[in-house]
């Protein structure tokens, strides 16, 4: 019988398959071997003054390796756009002094949803963006959107690209399988009410970000099942910079300075996130 604790057990079960210790490591902090003769309880050590921990934001680029996501119309592949598109918010972050940032991927990989999940929990992160450039049968659509997760879409077209984001790890093989629904769903209820308080307000300040800059779909904030998405713990969204199956926003993304404004969008989305959430400051 398909339980809670069965599937998050499951889940948890998986991080002996995934790439994120090296990662893991190099932002932990190194630990030393105490000896027998200094194990002696003193007063713990009072750094005054220190600066307060730095919110760590956890950039996805979507896809990669053989996994190439959507191919645009002149033969772009989304998983390159989404690299280049998270380097350049990395290097924005990181300038302003703020943020600690770590990338799920700073080359061409492949690496499972749950990976990227993974991932994200183990460095402790504070936020979670999915950066994205899909395509839809419909080649006239095109704007920039945001999506949160839900057990339920809020629309036709966002099922239809969740269902094919979920579907990236058929290039994983037998290990990993596009989750059914019903565990989606099961995942889905364990995010905590705080966690998707978090996530629909990166969402409103990304729409925010966006409008005066970035062109945006009707109704530009949307849900689904993503799998990316679910972490309990972490405010996250996907967001979907243009759709490679519109040839004016392939050919947009294609063009540095394009990316460098997105970017510089999500920067004051992270920005506004940040400025309202004092609590997640604190480590």
């Amino acid at each position: 019988m398909l339980t809670r604790r069965s599937v998050v057990g499951g889940v948890s079960g998986l991080s002996a398959l995934l790439p994120a210790e090296a990662l893991a490591h190099r932002l932990a902090p190194h630990s030393h071997t105490i000896s027998p003769a200094r194990k002696k309880l003193s007063a713990p050590v009072v750094h005054r003054g220190a600066a307060p921990l730095k919110p760590l934001v956890m950039l996805d680029p979507g896809h990669g390796g053989k996994d190439p996501g959507a191919i645009g119309v002149s033969g772009t592949y989304e998983k390159h756009i989404a690299e280049a598109a998270a380097s350049e918010l990395q290097r924005q972050l990181l300038a302003s002094g703020r943020y600690r940032v770590a990338l799920t991927r700073s080359e061409d990989r492949f690496i499972p949803l749950e990976g990227r999940v993974e991932m994200a929990q183990n460095h402790q992160a504070h936020l979670f963006i999915s950066m994205h450039a899909d395509a839809l049968h419909d080649r006239d659509v095109r704007g920039a959107s945001v999506y949160t997760l839900s057990s339920g879409a809020s629309d036709a077209q966002t099922e239809s690209l969740a269902r094919r984001e979920n579907s990236a790890d058929r290039f994983a093989g037998p290990a990993f399988h596009g989750m059914s629904p019903d565990v989606q769903q099961i995942l889905s209820s364990l995010v905590s009410e705080e966690t998707r308080r978090g996530s629909a307000h990166m969402a409103s300040s990304v729409v925010g970000a966006f409008r005066s800059r970035i062109g945006l779909l009707t109704h530009p904030s949307r849900h689904a099942a993503f799998v990316v998405l679910k972490s309990s713990e972490i405010p996250s969204v996907l967001v979907e910079m243009g759709f490679m199956s519109n040839r004016l926003d392939e050919a947009a993304l294609r063009q540095a300075v394009h990316r460098t404004q997105v970017a510089s969008a999500m920067k004051s989305a992270v920005d506004r996130y940040f400025a309202t959430q004092p609590a997640t400051m604190t480590g």
